[in-house]
């Protein structure tokens, strides 16, 4: 099993993508619940992201919680794979 890359400070920008881990809420539901290949290739983005992220504003800007709200939403949608 692939560990999770949560570094327990779960704050979302505007596209709903954690500032801490850099994954995308979609991605972070259901973790436990993946293959290890489907968290591999998550892990895959948020490497690309964190590229990214060192050249753009990802991890700035205004952030907010996670909301039970939208835990729930992206939880009822598709697996991200």
């Amino acid at each position: 099993m692939i560990e999770s890359p949560c570094v327990a400070s779960c704050r979302l920008n505007n596209d709903k993508y954690c500032v801490g881990c850099l994954r995308h809420i979609a991605e972070i539901v259901d973790w436990n619940k993946r293959t290890d290949e489907e968290n591999a290739a998550i892990l895959h983005k948020v490497a690309k992201r964190k590229q990214v992220a060192a050249f753009q504003s990802i991890v700035e800007g205004e952030t907010y919680p996670i909301t039970q709200a939208e835990w729930q939403a992206a939880k009822s949608q598709k697996p991200v794979r």
